[in-house]
């Protein structure tokens, strides 16, 4: 079960409202298109290179075995509009920007519990025992707040990772954005966009086609709890 952002076209007469012609700010937002991605790292090199980040890649691909060939895809941190990791850190010191940017933990705070690296949904977070500090995406906040995109997705050869507007992806691009995961019943909603239905079926394609009917709850085991 997924939502997605509705592709809704202006009608004749129809004012361009400050929210756009798709329902949402025209903010740049964080596109990833798991479909194209290619395996190259180019994303994990740039990542390394990025002077906040101490040599360190904050970015890593998932190698999905396919039997006829692997699937290669991004994983950057999803920025969850309700962070998980924030929750549960007990030194409070996970912070999320007014951008809805959820940042790396704060030093001195972070006591290396890893209880953020247990608790994402994504699998995004890593502790990094050598400077005692968990450490993740943060969407380059020092590129994207001043108007320029992510290392990552500058680089990305394919458009794997992509930067802009959502009037300019689908006026430039194919398939569907998605944004809202369902994990057994509990939603997510992210910040960062993942697109699906594009010409090649990536990870989230395929996820997406397995059959949750488990969820009607056929055999009334909650009905009998209450």
């Amino acid at each position: 079960m997924r939502r997605e952002v509705p592709d809704v076209a202006l009608t004749r007469g129809e004012a361009r409202t400050p929210r756009g012609r798709f329902g949402i700010d025209d903010d740049p937002v964080f596109v990833i298109d798991q479909s194209r991605c290619i395996g190259c790292e180019a994303c994990v090199q740039a990542c390394m290179e990025c002077g906040t980040h101490r040599g360190r890649s904050l970015i890593h691909l998932e190698r999905f075995d396919r039997a006829t060939t692997t699937q290669t895809a991004p994983m950057v941190c999803m920025h969850c509009e309700d962070p998980t990791c924030a929750q549960v850190c007990p030194a409070d010191a996970i912070k999320q920007n007014e951008d809805g940017i959820v940042q790396s933990a704060l030093k001195p705070r972070c006591i290396g519990c890893s209880n953020c690296v247990l608790a994402c949904p994504f699998g995004v977070p890593k502790y990094y025992a050598e400077i005692d500090q968990m450490m993740k995406c943060d969407m380059c906040t020092d590129r994207t707040s001043e108007g320029y995109a992510p290392m990552c997705a500058s680089v990305c050869p394919s458009e794997a990772l992509w930067y802009g507007t959502i009037e300019q992806f689908h006026d430039q691009r194919q398939g569907s954005l998605l944004r809202d995961f369902f994990f057994g019943r509990q939603e997510v909603r992210t910040k960062v966009f993942t697109v699906v239905d594009d010409l090649a079926a990536g990870p989230i394609d395929v996820l997406g086609e397995v059959r949750t009917s488990w969820l009607d709850d056929p055999f009334a085991i909650e009905d009998g709890a209450r």
